[in-house]
């Protein structure tokens, strides 16, 4: 089997209304879409989302790493990672490069498992073929307010969720508090509350303000109270807190995970399989984390991890987001996209990691330049 073609490009697809958080207002959501095609007719996929830069990451794959892999034998994901890595080491290392690199190594491992006839959770070596879920929203929009997060639990505890989570960070710390005991009174002193600041704070001393006044509503976590670079900042944090950091989202590959285990700070891990390296790095960072019993609860993309967090002994809940609340809207273009029930996703039995999109909608959503193939001479 050897890889004959590789094709990228970018969708972006609006939501209806603005959504904002902490740090930034989000109109759309763009992403890149990588499919990779083998001589036997196996077609793998991997995707990332872009960040207003996902015709780029596209550009990255079509002219740095499609020339590296076509040729080669998809299931040599080890050597291939390493080579993409290595090869790119002065131009990426982080950003566009490991994105595109997370991408042509999840369509990889798409490969591989199809051409075992197995889902790549089982693939990987299940350790349960399903997942709990948690509700990942309490976004700011205008008019808004704390009766519509009110209601936002609401309709999360109505879908039988135990864990939810909401963003912190936006307004002023007395707002803010509001709407933590707000989220609180809704769900009930039994279900587990998550909090996410995405680097909000710009020191120790506004950071461990805010979060301490947060704390008699006892949430889980605090996700990002500082910027993710800020690795000695957040671990001073978390040394200050009653209870725990989570991070990640934006890390990249097992050096950056490292460090934050290193520093301890954090005790909850977030790694990305479209950001950290693909399902190669995934898989590396988890079971790195495992040797010190660090859960792993994974950002965004579902409908992906749930298939990696079924393979691993310390995951945590993968990240979901219900369609009504307008925030990701990726699922707009999943042919069967994972839904949970009561909270818990079960795992599909399809070969490869169960994802394909639908071409008319790939099609209403394309953006920038025309699709770009690399083929094999």
């Amino acid at each position: 089997m050897k890889i004959v073609e590789v094709e990228s490009f970018a969708v972006s697809i609006p939501l209806d209304d603005p959504v904002a958080f902490a740090t930034r207002v989000v109109e759309e959501r763009d992403h890149t879409i990588v499919y990779v095609r083998t001589d036997d007719g196996t077609e793998g996929l991997g995707y990332t989302l872009g960040y207003g830069g996902a015709d780029v990451i596209a550009a990255a794959v079509d002219s740095v790493l499609a020339p590296m892999v076509l040729g080669e034998d998809p299931r040599d994901t080890e050597r291939l990672w390493r080579e993409m890595f290595e090869g790119t080491v002065q131009i990426g290392r982080k950003g566009v490069l490991l994105r595109a690199i997370s991408c042509i190594d999840t369509a990889l491992w798409d490969i591989k498992a199809k051409d075992a006839d197995q889902p790549l959770y089982k693939l990987l070596g299940a350790y349960s073929d399903e997942v709990a879920a948690y509700a990942s929203g309490g976004y700011y929009r205008e008019g808004k307010g704390l009766e519509g997060l009110r209601d936002e639990m609401q309709r999360y505890v109505d879908r039988g969720h135990d864990t939810m989570k909401i963003k912190v960070g936006r307004l002023s710390v007395e707002e803010e508090v509001e709407r933590v005991r707000v989220a609180r009174e809704t769900i009930g002193p039994e279900r587990t509350l998550l909090l996410d600041a995405n680097g909000k704070w710009r020191n120790k001393q506004e950071a461990v303000r805010a979060c301490r006044r947060f704390a008699e509503y006892d949430p889980y976590f605090i996700e990002e109270p500082v910027i993710a670079d800020s690795v000695e900042l957040m671990g001073e944090v978390n040394e200050a807190l009653d209870y725990a950091v989570a991070s990640g989202e934006l890390e990249f590959s097992r050096y950056g995970f490292s460090e934050l285990l290193r520093e301890d700070a954090v005790e909850i891990i977030q790694p990305d399989v479209t950001v950290v390296g693909g399902v190669t790095e995934w898989m590396r960072v988890a079971n790195t984390a495992a040797v010190s019993d660090i859960p792993v609860a994974p950002h965004y993309n579902w409908d992906l991890h749930a298939q990696l967090l079924a393979a691993v002994e310390n995951g945590l809940w993968v990240e979901y987001f219900h369609r009504d609340s307008d925030v990701k809207v990726f699922d707009d273009i999943i042919e069967n996209p994972l839904t949970p029930e009561e909270g818990v996703i079960e795992l599909p039995d399809r070969p490869g990691h169960g994802v394909t999109l639908d071409d008319e909608m790939l099609d209403e959503f394309r953006i920038g330049e025309e699709k770009r193939v690399a083929r094999l001479d």
